[in-house]
């Protein structure tokens, strides 16, 4: 008669619960954060002038730096990469450097609409003063011998091209000569100023003021 072998018993797999809920937990919360750090990523992708940009200066690729940036709904007032830019655009108010690219900034027609004088400025030039830099023209009507009318606006936003300095033996305190781009309108009067010995000075355009 056969003795009987040992029987074997199949082990039953158990798994805790609190692993499975554990485990869920951890996907979750993987999940979430994932969800949170695209959704936080809100930057748009929009161009920054490499340098400063004067009026009527042409836009090419090599001018801008691609930038991305949080402006919400404010995004469509700025120049953004892709077929935005053209060629032939032009600048049509100054861009200082770093400065975002604002749509309105640049056209096709500022070649058209401004040109440029020199003014001879007597004395200093405030020290903010460079190319590309906004500025009023103020002038005093010479009305005889030193003598001169209250100064007035004579063209204002307009944009510096270039400052001229003294060549020879001309001290820098005899003034400078700054090549600026004003509109054609105002051409006649800023020849008319010239022309009649008019006080003629360049002031900065939203220049801080120191405390």
């Amino acid at each position: 008669m056969k003795t009987p072998g040992p029987t074997h018993t199949r082990r039953r797999f158990w798994v805790d619960p609190r692993f499975v809920i554990g485990l869920v937990l951890v996907a979750a919360s993987i999940t979430g954060v994932g969800a949170i750090v695209a959704g936080s990523d809100r930057t748009t992708a929009v161009y920054t002038a490499r340098s400063t940009l004067t009026v009527g200066d042409e836009l090419t690729a090599t001018d801008l730096v691609e930038t991305r940036v949080q402006l919400g709904a404010a995004a469509e007032l700025y120049l953004v990469p892709a077929a935005d830019l053209k060629s032939g655009l032009l600048v049509t108010q100054t861009i200082l450097a770093g400065e975002l690219v604002p749509r309105s900034a640049v056209g096709k027609s500022s070649g058209s609409d401004v040109t440029s004088v020199v003014v001879d400025v007597p004395g200093r030039l405030a020290a903010s003063i460079a190319a590309g830099s906004v500025v009023d023209i103020w002038s005093a009507r010479a009305t005889g011998p030193s003598e001169y009318a209250p100064p007035t606006i004579l063209v204002g936003q307009a944009s510096v091209v270039r400052i001229i300095e003294p060549t020879g033996i001309i001290a820098a305190e005899n003034g400078r000569s700054v090549e600026i781009l004003v509109p054609k309108a105002n051409v006649g009067a800023v020849l008319e100023a010239i022309m009649n010995g008019d006080a003629l000075a360049v002031v900065p355009v939203n220049t801080p003021v120191g405390p």
